[in-house]
């Protein structure tokens, strides 16, 4: 029997995320889904929106068909 497995090379917050410390988030999602950790990607607050910022995936854990994510936020666009 196969596992459902979704690969992602974006992180899409939808307001979610939970900081930790000053760049570090944690962010919680259904499904087992697969990052890749240590390489910047991009962070949108939706998947239609503009980024964020660039992140790097610092934690992935799988647990009871959730996917938790720790990540470590480098850069941040800003409109200001």
């Amino acid at each position: 029997m196969g596992m459902p497995l979704e690969l992602n090379t974006l992180i899409v917050t939808k307001g979610r995320e939970q900081r930790i410390e000053e760049n570090l988030f944690v962010l919680e999602k259904e499904g087992y889904r697969l990052y890749p950790i240590e390489i910047p990607i991009e962070v949108r607050k939706t998947l239609d929106s503009i980024s964020n910022g660039s992140a790097l995936i610092k934690k992935l854990e799988w647990e009871h068909n959730k996917t938790t994510i720790t990540y470590q936020l480098i850069s941040l666009n800003s409109t200001n």
